[in-house]
């Protein structure tokens, strides 16, 4: 299964009312960083989709939500668990750090 596209529209029914963890991606197409992170966001939702759902928010397009995560620097990783926020990371991460996130 590929990365969801989370948006304002969809975040509530995608991530919070969720029925496994939740590990979303904050970026643009303009960050090089984020493009670093892309493939890596691709691979973990490609070996994990039976245990988690990815998905991925453009900043640019998303700006209420980044807003809503004081989302100041991208990359940045969130994780949600039954409707809250988990835990967190900045910047480009290996995939070995995100399963440390979502299984934390």
């Amino acid at each position: 299964m590929a990365e969801l596209t989370i948006t304002k529209d969809n975040f509530e029914q995608e991530v919070l009312k969720a029925d496994k963890p939740v590990i979303i991606d904050f970026w643009a197409p303009w960050c090089g960083p984020c493009k670093m992170m892309g493939p890596v966001i691709e691979k973990f939702a490609e070996e994990y989709s039976d245990k988690y759902i990815v998905g991925k928010v453009n900043v640019d397009e998303e700006e209420d939500l980044a807003g809503q995560f004081n989302i100041m620097s991208i990359p940045t990783i969130k994780v949600f668990k039954n409707g809250k926020e988990s835990a967190s990371a900045l910047g480009v991460q290996p995939i070995e750090k995100l399963l440390e996130l979502v299984e934390g």
